[in-house]
């Protein structure tokens, strides 16, 4: 089973390892930019981007961890993927935190941010660690209290994986008719935001579907795809909520919300996470003060 020291996960800033297979380790790192050394976060923006250039054309990406900037590796929770005998990075997720004003308070979101792999790597059943493992470890550390997370997709696989892996996710195909919490401003999130997805300033923002229209002018350029070049999803009902919601010329994509609870922990457990599949070892202790 997987082991995790509930003392570090309330205590420190994260900065976990944990093998992942025969061949593989996995480094969750939080919030780098706030205790790296310049040399230490510097080679870890190296590590992110040479697994963007295995899967993105050269400089595609310029916002969120890609846009050489402290303060964004500050607001950001990186899971990284290596092989373990070179050391190469082979795959990357990305969060990040916002603040985003909830029951008049200021509540702090988890966006699911930008998953890449190297297309060498992509059989290697890694969608539990990239996908889950650290939204798990935020829950742990946050004493099993629910947190909301966000998502920015046009792909139907992840608006699938998103909709069934998260407790009361919009917009889905059979999901709430409305956002999980009509009290939240959740428009916030794109007037104060959108850097976070590489959304610019010209994207409008279709309300009552949770739409972003024309999303791909903002840094994130290199993502846009074609409805027929986005991976599609086993569950048929996806692709179709995709292709009769979304305008893949224009570009569009879906702000997905929803939240990760203790349901969603054992659903996550019980389904995702396959049978001994690692033990988490913690390699530092920072005071971050962290909490979602």
């Amino acid at each position: 089973m997987m082991r995790i020291w509930l003392k570090s996960l309330t205590q420190s800033t994260l900065d976990a390892r944990l093998r992942v297979g025969a061949d593989l380790e996995t480094r969750i790192i939080e919030r780098p930019g706030c205790w790296m050394k310049e040399a230490e976060l510097q080679a870890l923006s190296k590590d992110l981007r040479r697994v963007a250039e295995a899967t993105l054309p050269r400089e595609a990406l310029s916002y969120g961890v890609f846009a050489a900037d402290r303060s964004r590796m500050s607001d950001s929770i990186i899971t990284l993927v290596y092989r373990r005998k070179d050391r190469h990075p082979i795959a990357f997720n990305a969060l990040a935190v916002m603040d985003v004003p909830l029951n008049g308070q200021i509540q702090q979101v988890v966006h699911l941010g930008l998953v890449l792999v190297n297309p060498e790597a992509r059989s290697k059943g890694l969608s539990w660690v990239l996908y889950g493992l650290t939204c798990l470890v935020i829950f742990l550390r946050n004493q099993l209290r629910p947190f909301w997370i966000s998502n920015v997709t046009q792909v139907p696989a992840v608006v699938g994986l998103v909709s069934e892996g998260f407790s009361g996710v919009y917009p889905a195909p059979d999901g709430p008719q409305s956002p999980v919490s009509t009290s939240c401003n959740w428009r916030a999130i794109m007037e104060e935001h959108r850097h976070v997805f590489g959304v610019g300033k010209d994207a409008g923002f279709d309300e009552p579907h949770f739409i972003i229209t024309n999303a791909y002018t903002g840094g994130s350029d290199g993502l846009k795809k074609t409805y027929a070049e986005a991976a599609k999803h086993r569950d048929e009902k996806y692709n179709t909520f995709c292709e009769q919601s979304l305008d893949y010329d224009r570009g569009d994509d879906f702000l997905q919300l929803g939240q990760m609870d203790l349901a969603t922990a054992r659903k996550y457990l019980t389904g995702a996470v396959p049978a001994n599949p690692c033990a988490i070892c913690w390699s530092r202790a920072r005071w971050s003060g962290f909490r979602v």
